[in-house]
């Protein structure tokens, strides 16, 4: 124990540092304390170690800070730039944006969405790309070096962070030449940027936009425009924009990119819509002259019924597709108005209301499927309605108009076509009980007419015949075919077909209106059929000029022949009837008929002896 006591004292002597006694005989191999001395020399080197470690970590954070500073110093003037050029997407020319980075194909389809009085609200479906790499030049070029490259890298950077522009174009003013066509409105519009794109259309962004279009009043500006296309063979138009404000990021304006933005003031450019060519009609262009509206259009079938209150129209068309293969339309109902022209050819009474079911483009030809009804006429429209029936019946084109109170200004002339064959409308027309006698130095025809009238095909209306005026030519004998030259005869000898036909020798032309009647037998395969009759009562018989021996032997058959003579029949009738559901009305509220003129007409009628009288 007192040697232990005595190694403490000399290590507390010794300042803190232990020295070992001297081994002597009576020093022990295992001393008690030499446990407790290496434990504080653990505590010691722990203490040390720690100092080290804080001196270790401070110089790390050092080194930490000031490469994280470097970095973000390095980053910030990386966005910096690509934040330079970025903007300089804001300060462009607008001829750089339109003649090296707006990129824009189509459209590839046309909804129309609603039709107004005011104009189209449609949908338009394109692809649009804006290369701002090309406007700003930072795309790749394969002629400049890495480094070049390297550079114009942070210009894509700054390209890409911003991603998308917006674009608010208030109106679009569309001209021709010099006259405006339409205003086209249109909502804000995101415009996706990019840079090197690939040479392909494959980057660029469908875009579905609606615009409402307001054409302009002048239908003659837009006529003169349809028609000078045509002959140039493209649509060439100028497009001016008062305003256009742009500004980064999305249509609603919000984030940091909408921060970014500028105005673009009088932006002007030209469009030139090639024409291509369309089966079935002259090839545009060379100064050709524009195909009229019957060529684009004709009628496949056509349906009038009647009721008790209104004739109703059905109908179908064929209309050439204009539009390039692949193009897509969708058009709704389009209401129209079809007017007939007056005596004097000056102006147009409308006469039907219709409008198209809705329909899409399909190539080469688009079926339009309509229906309507007849308008309620004044009784000045007898006479335009009147001569339209007449000149289809006698297969002659008659001028209309079609006009749509979606569009007011625009009034296009065209014709309605006439069937391929004449009609055959009268048929089976004899006389019965007729007879022939002298009055003077003419001869008295008295008799009853019975008729078919069988109207073409499509003329599915009931009427009521009421009067007739015959205008015929009476022949010694059958007359098999009709003579063309025989069309509304009159009652003036010079009038009358020069020379006159062969066997001619008398003409029938009462001097007022016949009263007749009819029955309704229903409708064939062609129109509606009804059985007439009339009675005529002692209408005079004009011998012809240098025809009175015809007529003579004609008499001659009847007095001495054993079985009468035939007398042959060919003229046209005047035919007063009353359409059921179309009534006309004058200023006093009487109802007024309506008049198909210059029906051709062919019979024959056989004529006994009894039926030749002598008076005394």
């Amino acid at each position: 124990m007192a040697a232990v006591l005595e190694d403490q004292q000399h290590y507390t002597k010794g300042k803190g540092k232990y020295e070992p006694r001297e081994a002597t005989e009576t020093t022990p191999l295992l001393e008690a304390g030499s446990s407790q001395v290496s434990g504080e020399e653990e505590e010691l080197d722990l203490e040390n170690s720690s100092v080290a470690q804080r001196r270790l970590w401070k110089r790390l954070i050092f080194v930490f800070l000031c490469t994280l500073s470097l970095c973000f110093l390095a980053f910030l003037a990386l966005v910096l730039l690509a934040y330079s050029y970025a903007t300089r997407i804001f300060y462009l020319s607008r001829d750089d944006v339109l003649a090296n980075g707006l990129i824009f194909q189509g459209p590839d389809k046309i909804d129309v969405i609603n039709a107004t009085d005011g104009g189209l609200w449609i949908r338009l479906d394109a692809r649009l790309g804006v290369d701002v790499g090309s406007i700003i030049g930072v795309n790749t070029d394969e002629d400049e070096g890495t480094l070049s490259d390297l550079w114009k890298s942070v210009g894509r950077l700054g390209i890409h962070i911003l991603g998308t522009v917006s674009a608010n174009v208030a109106t679009v003013h569309l001209y021709s030449d010099q006259a405006l066509l339409a205003n086209v409105s249109a909502q804000p519009l995101q415009l996706p940027i990019t840079s090197n794109p690939p040479h392909d259309s494959s980057w660029l962004t469908p875009v579905s936009v609606p615009v409402f279009v307001r054409p302009t009043d002048n239908s003659s500006d837009l006529a003169q425009f349809v028609e000078d296309s045509w002959r140039h063979g493209a649509a060439s138009l100028r497009a001016s924009v008062p305003e256009v404000v742009v500004w980064g990021g999305g249509p609603d304006g919000k984030g940091w990119r909408s921060m970014l933005g500028a105005s673009l003031h009088n932006v002007e450019t030209r469009l030139s819509l090639p024409i291509p060519p369309i089966p079935g009609l002259p090839e545009p262009g060379k100064d050709s002259p524009l195909p009229s509206f019957s060529q684009l259009v004709s009628v496949e079938s056509f349906d009038i019924s009647s009721t008790d209150k209104e004739i109703q129209l059905n109908a179908r068309a064929s209309v050439i597709d204009p539009a390039p293969p692949g193009f897509e339309m969708t058009v709704p109902a389009l209401p129209f108005v079809v007017s007939l022209p007056t005596g004097n050819q000056d102006t147009y009474i409308p006469i039907a209301s219709a409008e198209t079911q809705p329909f899409s483009l399909t190539h080469p030809n688009v079926t339009l499927v309509i229906s309507g009804r007849v308008l309620p006429l004044p009784s000045t429209a007898i006479e335009a309605v009147s001569s339209f029936a007449s000149r289809y019946l006698s297969l002659q084109r008659n001028p209309i108009s079609i006009s749509s109170p979606l569009l007011p200004s625009l009034v296009i002339a065209t014709e309605f076509p006439s069937p391929a064959t004449k009609p055959k409308v009268l048929r089976d027309v004899t006389i019965h009980n007729m007879k022939v006698k002298p009055y003077g130095t003419e001869f008295l025809a008295s008799g009853e007419v019975f008729a078919l009238i069988v109207l073409p095909k499509g003329m599915n209306f009931q009427m009521n015949v009421k009067r007739i005026v015959p205008d015929i030519l009476v022949f010694d004998g059958d007359v098999e075919e009709f003579l063309p030259s025989l069309d509304a005869l009159g009652n003036s000898p010079s009038r009358l077909p020069q020379p006159y036909p062969p066997r001619a020798f008398g003409h029938i032309l009462p001097d007022d209106w016949l009263d007749a009647t009819s029955v309704y037998n229903g409708t064939d395969e062609e129109g509606s059929i009804f059985s007439v009759s009339a009675l005529i009562v002692d209408v005079p018989i004009q011998v012809l000029p240098g025809r009175e021996k015809e007529f003579s032997r004609f008499v001659s058959k009847i007095l001495f022949g054993s079985n009468g003579a035939t007398a042959g029949l060919q003229g046209t009738v005047d035919v007063g009837v009353d359409i059921i559901g179309l009534p006309f009305h004058d200023g006093n509220g009487e109802e007024v008929g309506f008049q198909l003129k210059g029906l051709p007409l062919q019979g024959k009628v056989h004529i006994g002896k009894e039926g030749l009288t002598f008076m005394s």
